[in-house]
C-alpha cells in the first residue's frame, strides 16, 4: 500500500515534467515572433514585471521636465529608441514590425506611457524587459540621460514645438546633406 502511494506520488511529479519536456522537444513551444503566446504567459509576465518595478514606481525625477532636458531626451530617443518605437506621426519601421511582442509606439496616445508614473518609465529604460526585445540602458546611458528620455516619454503628448521638431525624421536636401 505504501509502495503504491509512493509510486503514485513519484509518477504524479514526473509526468508533468516529462510532458513539458516532450512539449518542448516536439516543437510545441512558440519560439517565433509570429507565434501566439502560451496561455497565462502574458499574465505571468505582467505579474512578475509589476513586482519587479514596484520599488521604483513612485520614484521622482531628479531633473525638471524643461525644454533643455526634453531636447536632450529627444536626442537620446532618436539615437537609441526610435529604431524600435518609432517617431511621432511616422509609420513603424521594419525592425519594429518583426518584433514580438511588438514594441509600443511611444508617441501614440493609445500606446504611449504618459499615464505611467515617471519611476516606472525610468525603470523600464534603465533595466529593460526580458524576452521582449527591450534592452536595459543602464550601462550605455548616464543617469541624467535615462531620466531625460524618461521625462520625454512621460510628456510625449505635451511637448513644445522645438522638442517635437527635434523628433522629426531628418530630411536630405539636394546636396545630400542632412537638414531639418
Amino acid at each position: 500500500m505504501i509502495k503504491t502511494f509512493v509510486f503514485g506520488v513519484l509518477l504524479g511529479m514526473c509526468l508533468p515534467v516529462l510532458a513539458g519536456y516532450l512539449f518542448i522537444i516536439l516543437g510545441g513551444m512558440p519560439v517565433t515572433t509570429t507565434d501566439a503566446p502560451l496561455p497565462f504567459e502574458r499574465y505571468l509576465a505582467k505579474q512578475a514585471l509589476k513586482v519587479a518595478m514596484h520599488k521604483e514606481t513612485g520614484r521622482r525625477a531628479p531633473i525638471p521636465p524643461d525644454d533643455t532636458n526634453l531636447l536632450a531626451g529627444a536626442k537620446v530617443y532618436r539615437e537609441q529608441c526610435a529604431v524600435c518605437h518609432g517617431l511621432p506621426d511616422q509609420p513603424r519601421g521594419a525592425i519594429a514590425k518583426g518584433m514580438f511582442p511588438p514594441p509600443p509606439s511611444l508617441f501614440s496616445p493609445r500606446e504611449g506611457v504618459t499615464n505611467d508614473p515617471e519611476g516606472k518609465i525610468y525603470w523600464t529604460v534603465k533595466h529593460g524587459i526580458r524576452l521582449t526585445g527591450m534592452p536595459g540602458f543602464h550601462e550605455s546611458l548616464s543617469e541624467t540621460e535615462l531620466w531625460q528620455v524618461s521625462l520625454l516619454l512621460l510628456k510625449a503628448q505635451q511637448l513644445s514645438a522645438p522638442v517635437r521638431q527635434a523628433l522629426h525624421p531628418a530630411r536630405t536636401d539636394a546636396e545630400g546633406t542632412l537638414g531639418k
